[in-house]
């Protein structure tokens, strides 16, 4: 079998090709609009590509290529972007939204040096969403509460979804399980960052791991996090318990932004102070732009939870090794 895939002995998909088709619209329609409801967040149109003198393409972990070209009408290196995590900072102070007001988007990315398996794509498609928010609301209780509503929604789309499509058995834990990723060490020491995450997910089924960024006990970080957009103290990644899989399943990464004093420590820490040169880093640094909140939430990850699918190419079009193609074909798994 292809290196990174695993199909469930016995899997079979719950629904037709064209009943997934009907039904992820469905999910996405069900999902932004809870979603909207519960952020106060107006739906807004995105870029696909931003210029590379910008600096406000995401960094992600400060390591993966960027798909990048030249424009040869006029002269300018472009890139596709990775997510628009610093993008929706910048359009909130251009569209002038105030504390409470936010906004989302659907966004397309193209990730070539991401992994491919049942649950990674070098395609990316999540919803955006980013909030204004005020100084005093920049704690991990405001942080906690924002997650809750977010839960509420995915909540709320599966009893639609099941509604509709009463053989989707599966039920999802409201209450999201807070900890952080230094106590999650303490818990397993001897685990990888990502061997505690599915043992945390399998105990308590929605789970909520904060404090992603910097460095633990163990001189290592959790997980990688660019040093210029969350606030490594206010973050976290929302993590569901797939049955079908029998896994850990992230849904979303998101935060509290930094703010002028996070921006500086944070970038020092990285070794990357020289972003400062760029007009996002300055306009944080000198108060220009608000301080907000917000993420990103996968939506072929939720299609693919909320549908009990095996592997993400069920609800998404994207390309996959040839072995991989084949070994899903053999054990009845169709790809889009």
């Amino acid at each position: 079998m292809s290196k990174g895939l695993t199909i469930p002995e016995g899997y079979k998909s719950a629904l037709t090709l064209r009943e997934t088709q009907h039904a992820i619209k469905y999910i996405k329609d069900v999902f932004q609009q809870n979603l909207s409801f519960a952020l106060t967040l107006d739906r807004v149109t995105a870029p696909l590509i931003v210029t590379t003198a910008s600096g406000i393409n995401d960094d992600l972990n400060g390591v993966e290529r960027k798909v990048d070209f030249d424009i040869k009408e006029f002269d300018t290196h472009a890139e596709v972007v990775q997510s628009l995590a610093k993008w929706k900072r910048m359009a909130l102070y251009r569209y002038g939204y105030r504390s409470g007001e936010g906004i989302y988007t659907d966004m397309n990315a193209i990730r070539r040096d991401d992994s491919v398996d049942n649950i990674h794509s070098v395609f990316v498609d999540q919803w955006d969403w980013e909030k204004v928010i005020t100084r005093a609301e920049r704690t991990v209780d405001f942080l906690k509460e924002t997650v809750r509503e977010i839960v509420k929604a995915i909540v709320f789309t599966k009893r639609k979804v099941s509604l509709r499509y009463p053989v989707l058995k599966g039920v999802i834990e409201k209450e999201p399980f807070f900890i952080t990723t230094q106590q999650l060490l303490d818990m397993y020491p001897d685990k990888t960052p990502k061997e505690r995450e599915r043992l945390i997910a399998k105990e308590h089924k929605t789970v909520f791991i904060m404090q992603i960024g910097g460095a633990l006990s163990d001189g290592k970080p959790h997980d990688g996090r660019a040093p210029d957009y969350d606030d490594w103290q206010l973050n976290g990644d929302l993590i569901f318990w797939n049955e079908v899989l029998d896994d850990s399943l992230e849904i979303s990464s998101m935060g509290i932004r930094v703010d002028e004093a996070s921006l500086a420590s944070q970038l020092k820490l990285a070794g990357a102070e020289e972003r400062m040169k760029f007009d996002y880093h300055k306009m944080i640094a000198d108060g220009t732009l608000p301080l907000t909140i917000g993420g990103g939430i996968g939506q072929s990850r939720i299609c693919m939870f909320l549908l009990e699918k095996a592997h993400i190419g069920e609800v998404q079009c994207s390309v996959w090794p040839e072995d991989m193609t084949a070994a899903c074909k053999e054990k009845g798994v169709t790809l889009l």
